[in-house]
């Protein structure tokens, strides 16, 4: 039988309950449950379903299959079954979560259980994966459960009372397009071009494909075979690197000629100091390099770090620096996502002293190799393939999805790629009203602003619009952040909490308040913008004791934002500024940073970020893209 199907497991209750496996050809295979028993002969090839009359909750109970062996599952509970998905904000454990210690010494819901897919990929979809088995949950047991799925089924168990089971098929740093099906691209007009061009063959021989279609594209763009470059001299200062490419720092490379690539990258700089600058303290600063670097001056190390998110720093020693031509020569090892320097350009320079000297701009890079292994965002389906193929048709309630902020690129796109994979997975599970609720992105210091747009900000838009899907559900986060600049909030208890008051108020008939002000309207009186709001609750709230309400802007035919003053009335907010004299469009929260945003009901849910416009859209042109397989 499937990995799923295990001692300590939960089924879901008031629905017919598949299960399935595989025996010899032509099998008889008997099925007992409860007081069920079916018999059923397996296929051909061995495969053989049954559906088990739909259960109330309760137990425990056995599973026993037999054929010409006995497989015998004990202690299996009958609930509300939750499929949690996503990146690292779902991954995230109970144990890395904020109050870590105080949570764990109290996890003892032994009718709550847990099981982890362990990682996977797959060109082809499978009918199996492996896991870390069903977990009763305890104090030895709590801290490895999702966080988010861990304190939502927490607040649903204290709630109903009835066994909470939670399936963490979720993958730090993976993006949408991994987890939506080859047929569910097939039936998009957005992708369907993109899929036609993945083969149907194995992972293996697929890989190769892939990195041999990208050595041939990196060889004609460097003008020379990969085989026959000679790296040790590429750090040197008299090393001529005039026929070299040139990319733009700092940028990742993915969004410039190298394109998608995942391999050892040389980027050199030549700058020219004068006499005295050359015997000056000098500091050199990279910005932030993705993932690990190797970092010369005229020949000779002076650091390297192994750390995707950290500012290298590295200190340059006396006598290195010459007078007249200097070159930083920096090896880039880039193993998954994005590649090369990134960050701020006032990050990237040379201090030499009491000044500085710029390192934006163009730099040599050349290919040195590419990755030869795939991963899991390499090329489309492949974490659908082995992490989620193998559960259909296990049935469960609802999905919970927190995910997006590997799209924050491709932004304007999600609003297509989201409601995709929602229908996807409806269409495979033959559930097209299967619950849906999901994250949007919390607060992170992630550059862009209402003028020059947003990467950030348009992914919670494209959230923000797949609530047009039916039974779906939204949380919003902005607020429960402590470091804008850590990607992972360690409040994962109220959003646990906020899940879960959207499906006990949608599904479990505890009538409730589960959603904060979202933008309804906007009318114009004057150098006024007045907003209306659907879903305030019983009020407008600012905690704000003097009332003042912060992350508003307005703007007028200029198109130009300034922040706005704005007030409650009537449960509405009145935005003004004095500088738009005639104004045009609001925006709220419309930044990656918006943990200053302060518009709640009075039920303490906050507003969800909006702009009335669509002037500047930073990712409108960015579309997900594979290489051409050769």
């Amino acid at each position: 039988m499937p990995a799923i199907f295990a001692d300590n497991m939960v089924l879901q209750r008031n629905t017919l309950i598949p299960v399935w496996g595989w025996a010899g050809a032509n099998e008889k295979v008997e099925v007992k449950f409860n007081k069920q028993t079916k018999t059923i002969k397996a296929d051909k090839n061995g495969k053989w379903m049954i559906r088990l009359d739909a259960e109330a909750a309760g137990g425990p109970y056995e599973l026993s299959v037999k054929g010409k062996n006995i497989i015998l599952i004990k202690n299996v509970l009958v609930g509300e079954v939750w499929l949690c998905s996503g990146q690292s904000n779902m991954e995230w454990t109970v144990a890395q979560s904020m109050n870590a210690k105080k949570e764990i010494a109290a996890g003892n819901y032994p009718f709550i259980r847990h099981i982890k897919i362990l990682h996977s990929i797959s060109s082809l979809p499978e009918s199996d994966f492996k896991t870390t088995g069903w977990k009763i949950c305890d104090a030895a047991t709590v801290g490895e459960f999702t966080g988010v799925g861990y304190f939502f089924a927490k607040r649903i168990y204290d709630s109903l009372k009835i066994p909470i089971g939670l399936i963490n098929d979720s993958w730090g740093g993976t993006n949408i397009e991994t987890w939506i099906s080859r047929e569910g691209f097939e039936s998009s007009d957005e992708y369907k071009e993109m899929i036609a061009g993945m083969p149907l063959i194995n992972l293996d021989s697929l890989s190769k494909l892939k990195v041999r279609s990208s050595e041939l594209r990196i060889e004609q763009l460097q003008g020379t075979k990969l085989k026959d470059l000679n790296t040790g001299l590429f750090k040197e200062l008299s090393f001529d690197d005039s026929k070299w490419p040139e990319l733009n720092a700092p940028q990742l490379w993915e969004q410039q000629s190298p394109g998608e690539l995942d391999g050892v990258v040389w980027l050199r700089k030549t700058i020219t100091l004068s006499e005295p600058d050359s015997k000056k303290n000098a500091i050199l600063q990279l910005a932030k390099i993705d993932d690990d670097d190797m970092t010369y001056v005229n020949g000779v190390k002076v650091g390297s770090t192994n750390q995707w998110d950290a500012k290298r720093k590295y200190a340059v020693p006396p006598g290195i620096l010459k007078e007249g031509k200097n070159v930083i020569a920096v090896r880039v090892v880039d193993n998954v996502g994005g590649g090369g320097i990134y960050g701020d350009t006032a990050d990237l320079k040379l201090s030499l002293g009491n000044s500085f000297i710029p390192l934006k701009g163009n730099w040599k890079f050349q290919v040195e190799s590419v990755k030869k292994t795939t991963n899991e965002n390499s090329l489309p389906s492949l974490c659908y393939n082995a992490m989620i193929n193998p559960l259909i048709p296990f049935t469960f309630k609802g999905v919970l999805w927190y995910q997006g902020e590997s799209n924050a690129e491709r932004s304007y796109q999600y609003r297509k790629a989201f409601p995709l994979l929602i229908n996807d997975w409806r269409q495979k599970w033959n559930n097209p009203n299967m619950p849906f609720y999901f994250v949007q992105l919390a607060t992170f210091f992630a550059g862009g602003n209402s003028n020059v747009g947003c990467g950030w900000a348009e992914l919670r838009e494209a959230q923000t619009m797949t609530l047009n899907l039916p039974n779906t559900g939204m949380c919003v986060t902005t607020d429960l952040v402590t470091d804008p600049k850590d990607i992972h909030p360690t409040n994962k208890q109220d959003v646990g909490k906020r899940l879960a008051a959207i499906a006990l108020n949608n599904l479990y008939n505890k009538k409730m308040i589960c959603s904060g002000p979202t933008y309804k309207s906007m009318e114009v009186k004057g150098n006024e913008i007045i907003l209306s709001f659907y879903n305030f609750g019983s009020g407008l709230f600012t905690p704000d004791k003097y009332g003042y309400l912060k992350g508003f802007e307005v703007a007028g035919a200029d198109s130009v934002f300034h922040f706005a003053k704005a007030y409650i009335k009537d449960n509405k907010i009145i935005l003004s500024s004095e500088k738009v004299s005639d104004p045009m469009a609001a925006h709220f929260g419309w930044m990656g940073d918006a943990g200053e945003c302060n518009l709640f009901n009075k039920e303490g849910f906050p507003a969800v970020p909006f702009r009335t416009d669509e002037w500047k859209t930073a990712t409108l042109h960015e579309k997900y893209k594979i290489e051409k397989l050769k």
